[in-house]
């Protein structure tokens, strides 16, 4: 039996808009968004949330804390923070700005699959400020089931466990590691260093 994007996405995408939950690969039906949800895996902001964390990323895959001490040094050696949950703020900071320089009203969340503040945190904001409609933004720019699918399953459980399955839809831009947008810099750095190389013989 074969089966199409379509009717895959019609199983998997729970959650999502109308536009978004079932059709083709990528959609482009306009949809009135309430609010954007930056969407992280997150990380530590302390040495007490270190072995905390590491539970969460493992979580049921029964990995004693003896182990996860083991991971936990490269933590412990910056003080226990990830960058992460920073660049987040920063990134959100940003988007926020380049909203409001571009007279977008629409206000920006953020939640995280590891650590606080949570996925389930954002939409449980959403509804308290009567957003029914979230277009989710993943910070992870590649296709893979951690950077893509697991963060649409993430959605639907923090819906199914705010119990607002139904209230809430979220849909999720597409991954961006082909995007001009992204690439460009990468491209441009490139060949200033490779000018460089060159020049220095």
């Amino acid at each position: 039996m074969t089966i199409t994007n379509g009717e895959l996405a019609g199983e998997l995408v729970r959650g999502a808009t109308d536009a978004a939950k079932a059709g083709p690969e990528h959609v482009t039906a306009p949809t009135a968004y309430d609010a954007i949800l930056l969407a992280s895996f997150g990380g530590p902001e302390g040495q007490d949330d270190v072995i905390p964390f590491l539970r969460n990323v493992t979580r049921g895959r029964g990995i004693p804390d003896e182990r996860l001490e083991v991971v936990a040094h490269h933590y412990r050696a910056f003080g226990g923070i990830s960058p992460i949950n920073q660049q987040n703020r920063d990134l959100k900071a940003a988007l926020e700005a380049e909203l409001e320089r571009r007279g977008i009203d629409l206000p920006v969340l953020w939640g995280n699959r590891n650590w606080a503040p949570f996925i389930r945190d954002a939409v449980v904001e959403a509804n308290e400020r009567g957003f029914t409609k979230l277009i989710a933004i993943g910070t992870s720019a590649y296709s893979s089931y951690s950077g893509c699918r697991q963060y649409r399953e993430d959605y639907a459980a923090a819906l199914t466990d705010a119990g607002l399955d139904g209230v809430i839809q979220i849909d999720k831009v597409r991954q961006f590691f082909d995007h001009p947008g992204f690439v460009t810099p990468f491209m441009e750095g490139l060949r200033t260093g490779l000018a460089e190389v060159a020049a220095a013989g």
